[in-house]
């Protein structure tokens, strides 16, 4: 069930001091608040600005104005967020905000880095990253949406309000008299999640009120399976895979049923060259490698950055760019 902020703040317990991802919305603002008032002295606030739109200076202004009157020491990072041909600019802002967040948890002032950093995602957010990754088609992984803690870079990270309503954070911050700016882009429909929050979400709570609660089930179930697939596909790509060319083997990969075959190669593409087949490309890879039954047959296929080949008797991922 979705809990309130001040019940999700006592199940939270990260490494101290702690760093606070803050943009000037009232989600960020309700957390960094929140975590002060937990463990005063031991939080410090990280403002990504990333120079998008007008109101970038505005925002980086309420940050200062609310870390003034908390007391909270400030981190902030200008960055040029602007997207690169092909990508998405809700793509480009979230690499360059993870960035410029790990550049600000060194220790800039003198009071130590940190190895712990908190995002204000929240049990909507979550719902929207679900329904994204359904309409994409998405598998156990996908579906997942977003874990409420994991490592990267060398930190923990965490997102301590995914199961605390959007709502719930605003009337947190109005029962305290703190205030927040709302982002413009918000309520541009230009953006997929904005028209989910605004045309999806609301006939879901009229038809379903606890949907935040089954859709986070759900995510944790898909994650659940995701670890087991993970783990299936670890043992199976030793077993297929030839230890001289560290390479999977075309007669062992053969010998799978397809939802291994294409469990273990989507894995040995992601760990070790950090690949994402598409359902296309992994289709025809198997279709290739089921047709390799002479020395004679090839296999050539593109898998994101580079080429899937055969070599002899193993399968190899080369990367075209080299």
């Amino acid at each position: 069930m979705t809990i309130s902020l001040d019940e999700a703040l006592d199940r939270f317990h990260p490494g101290l001091p702690l760093g606070v991802a803050l943009s000037g919305g009232a989600d960020s603002t309700a957390l960094l608040a929140a975590c002060a008032q937990r463990w005063p002295g031991q939080v410090v606030a990280l403002h990504v600005n990333h120079g998008l739109q007008a109101a970038a200076p505005q925002f980086e202004a309420i940050c200062q104005n609310v870390c003034r009157r908390l007391n909270i020491p400030l981190r902030v990072a200008r960055v040029d967020a602007g997207p690169a041909p092909g990508q998405s600019p809700e793509d480009a802002a979230r690499i360059a905000r993870y960035g410029a967040l790990v550049s600000l948890v060194a220790d800039t002032d003198g009071r130590g880095a940190l190895g712990n950093v908190a995002l204000a995602q929240h049990a909507d957010d979550q719902v929207e990253t679900l329904l994204l990754a359904l309409s994409r088609g998405a598998g156990p992984a996908g579906l997942a949406a977003m874990p409420a803690s994991w490592m990267r870079g060398g930190l923990r990270w965490h997102r301590p309000l995914l199961r605390v309503a959007a709502a719930d954070i605003r009337q947190w911050l109005v029962a305290r008299g703190i205030d927040w700016i709302e982002d413009p882009t918000n309520t541009d429909r230009a953006f997929t999640r904005n028209r989910i929050r605004a045309e999806l979400l609301p006939p879901l709570q009229a038809c379903f009120p606890h949907f935040r609660d089954t859709f986070a089930r759900a995510a944790q179930h898909s994650a659940s399976a995701s670890v087991l697939l993970d783990e299936l596909a670890g043992i199976d790509l030793v077993a297929v895979l030839d230890p001289i060319a560290d390479a999977p083997r075309l007669r062992e990969l053969q010998a799978l049923n397809a939802e291994r075959q294409a469990n273990v190669l989507r894995y040995w593409l992601k760990t070790r060259f950090g690949e994402r087949p598409s359902t296309a490309q992994l289709d025809e890879l198997m279709a290739q490698i089921a047709a390799c039954t002479t020395r004679a047959h090839r296999i050539a296929i593109r898998v994101g950055s580079g080429l899937v080949r055969r070599d002899g008797d193993v399968v190899r991922w080369y990367n075209s760019a080299l």
